[in-house]
């Protein structure tokens, strides 16, 4: 497995990751990614292992904290081996501190999932979406405290937009405050908003990118084709899941795998092994966290390292997954382009 570096640290990880959030089912969202228990659990990271894949993410939120209970029992007795990466920020409980970055709640949060997981230190913790109530500073004293007391050994967020998190590099820089070295962040041939302003952000500021549901939400899998049938087994089946995640215009969708299945036939792959590869390729991306509901997916998934599309392939999967522009930034490609040209 290729090992990246995670932005502008020394830090080197897989660059694909295995997320948990198919671990426990613990309600209807979850249900709808999977139920792995242990035992498959455990089997999971066993494959993960023999392929060089050594890190698993995971969040307090995925199944009310099942997840990473799961997770922890799952690699009981080889932490030496593996790369944790958490997150926290969603609410909690019912109180009114039971939420946010507060140094209240991510403490708390913090040495939560630290018992969840069995350990006493987290490689990667995420905050899991941007709180505007809490002051960056008091958020990032908190998190530098937590390196300094080795809790914690990298920062990232999740979720940011561009000025949310430059005003975090920007505190970090003036406090003398560990900084986030990670952005785990949605990207996909069907999402490709991430380009206009968040990849230049990353590559400037050296934040690597970890990218969330690098398959657009269950729906670059090859399954869902135009004139047919929804899969019987797809996360999309869940009203409350599908509506959770990002929203695709149907032929846009079909449009895109088309595509797709044109290059995976020309490569001699799956499309979900052309769809991960072409962001293997984007700039800033550190590693992709790919989900699996069973053995089957995970080494489906796996195939999509060791080989790399080539440049007509790549070509013709930008072309078809273009968008118009919103604003500034197509004034910016069109009238200023050679000044502020685009990171893709």
């Amino acid at each position: 497995m290729e090992q990246r570096r995670l932005g502008g640290s020394g830090f080197m990880v897989p660059a694909l990751t295995l997320g948990t959030g198919t671990f426990g089912g613990g309600n209807e969202f979850f249900k709808a990614w999977g139920a792995s228990d242990v035992a498959e659990a455990r089997r999971l990271v066993d494959i993960c292992l023999e392929a060089g894949l050594n890190m698993f993410d995971s969040a307090d939120g995925y199944s009310n904290g099942m997840a990473e209970e799961i997770l922890g029992q799952a690699i009981k007795g080889r932490r030496a081996e593996v790369l944790i990466s958490t997150k926290g920020t969603f609410r909690r409980g019912p109180g009114p501190n039971q939420l946010g970055s507060s140094r209240h709640h991510l403490t708390n949060a913090v040495e939560a999932s630290l018992k969840r997981l069995g350990t006493d230190y987290i490689d990667l913790y995420q905050l899991h979406a941007f709180d505007a109530v809490t002051p960056a500073e008091e958020v990032l004293q908190t998190l530098d405290g937590m390196v300094r007391a080795g809790k914690i050994r990298y920062l990232g967020c999740s979720n940011f937009s561009g000025w949310h998190l430059m005003k975090a590099l920007a505190t970090s820089e003036k406090y003398g405050l560990a900084r986030y070295v990670a952005h785990q962040a949605y990207y996909s041939l069907v999402g490709r908003e991430f380009e206009w302003e968040l990849m230049p952000l990353a590559l400037d500021q050296k934040v690597g990118t970890v990218v969330w549901s690098p398959l657009g939400w269950g729906r670059l899998t090859g399954k869902i084709r135009r004139g047919q049938p929804m899969p019987p087994v797809t996360r999309l089946q869940s009203k409350l899941a599908a509506d959770k995640g990002p929203q695709v215009p149907q032929e846009y969708l079909y449009t895109v795998v088309d595509a797709l299945d044109a290059v995976a036939k020309d490569a001699g792959k799956s499309i979900p092994q052309v769809a991960l590869n072409w962001l293997l390729q984007r700039p800033s991306v550190a590693t992709l966290i790919i989900g699996a509901r069973n053995e089957e997916q995970l080494r489906q998934n796996l195939g999509a390292v060791g080989w790399k599309l080539t440049a007509a392939q790549v070509a013709r999967l930008d072309a078809a997954s273009a968008v118009p522009l919103t604003y500034p930034y197509w004034h910016q490609r069109g009238t200023f382009i050679d000044r502020n040209p685009p990171a893709v």
